[in-house]
């Protein structure tokens, strides 16, 4: 199941350690230290971006980074959930993967990841009979699943997912009820509580929440009676987004300078985000080894994941094999 299904709800149909520590390494360094020849990618009046593609030798021919903290501590997973079950991963500089996955697991995505010295980390697990559940990783004292109490069954399963975390320790997540709607919601990991999200624009169907920053400035993507909309904001106060000239605006993940990454959709295909909130100016980037050709159900470019680096992770599909890449302005 590629991180596009994780919008899945919002169209009405359900989805899908030993570790090390590193330290904060400067972008050279970063590069250097994963070895990958890189490529260029940047508009006529805007910073270049040099992509750098991974693939997890667990699957070589499926694999996605999710997100990235200050460190450049990377976490995602590889397997398409059909040939090769999802595995969850925390990769460091030095190109080294340690597994993550949810214990007694039939697959797990690991999403996002905060800036603690010891960081949190957060996804969603998968029991044998579909069911989806959100977890948080503190390394410490290990796994806890957290399961939202309004979550209903759905497609006779049901699907409830973190996928994004704060350094204070507030996860955005979504379930699914009942009728097969997503409905967004936050998680303090310190005290297990939740907060639903209550958006306010007319004729939402469908929502999730995707990220949070410091700020607890929430974004994500919904849905109305004609497409799906980025959104950002907290209680209050919420913007929504649409890029011009696409068909549909989706937000994955945002840092703690108001910058947010996600898609859009153009004839089809996922092109990549990078949206500034500050200055309401958005851009698409591409991996240069994209192609409009589907591999894995994935076309195109999804960028999943920013630090205040501005240092992003996502996925491409070269019409064969779905890559991981990192990239940095």
């Amino acid at each position: 199941m590629s991180a596009l299904d994780r919008i899945s709800g919002l169209f009405g149909r359900g989805s899908r350690s030993a570790r090390t520590l590193a330290t904060g390494l400067s972008a050279a360094l970063v590069v250097a230290a994963f070895g990958f020849a890189d490529a260029h990618a940047a508009g006529p009046d805007a910073v270049p971006y040099h992509f750098f593609t991974f693939d997890n030798k667990a699957d070589g021919n499926f694999n996605q980074l999710l997100g990235v903290n200050q460190s450049v501590e990377i976490v995602g997973y590889d397997g398409d959930g059909t040939v090769q079950p999802n595995k969850g991963y925390l990769l460091v500089p030095g190109g080294h993967y340690s597994d993550e996955n949810f214990p007694g697991s039939v697959q797990t995505q690991v999403i996002g990841i905060n800036n603690n010295p010891f960081p949190l980390t957060v996804g969603f697990w998968v029991d044998g009979a579909g069911n989806n559940f959100g977890f948080v990783n503190n390394h410490f004292g290990g796994f806890a699943s957290v399961h939202n109490p309004h979550t209903g069954v759905s497609g006779g399963v049901k699907v409830n997912q973190l996928l994004g975390v704060n350094d204070a320790g507030i996860a955005a997540g979504f379930y699914v009820d009942s009728a097969g709607n997503s409905h967004g919601y936050t998680f303090n990991s310190n005290n297990n509580t939740f907060s639903e999200i209550k958006l306010p624009f007319a004729n939402v169907k469908s929502f999730q929440a995707t990220g949070i920053n410091n700020a607890n400035i929430i974004c994500g993507a919904y849905t109305d009676a004609v497409t799906t909309h980025g959104f950002f904001g907290k209680k209050g106060s919420f913007t929504t987004v649409s890029v011009p000239h696409t068909q549909a605006t989706t937000f994955f993940g945002e840092n703690n300078k108001g910058v947010l990454v996600g898609f859009v959709t153009k004839g089809g295909v996922s092109e990549g985000l990078i949206y500034d909130s500050i200055h309401r100016a958005s851009r698409i980037l591409n991996d240069p080894h994209q192609s409009a050709k589907t591999a894995f159900g994935v076309n195109g470019t999804t960028i999943n994941g920013i630090n205040d680096l501005n240092q992003i992770v996502g996925f491409y599909s070269d019409g064969k094999k779905v890559h991981g890449f990192y990239a940095f302005p």
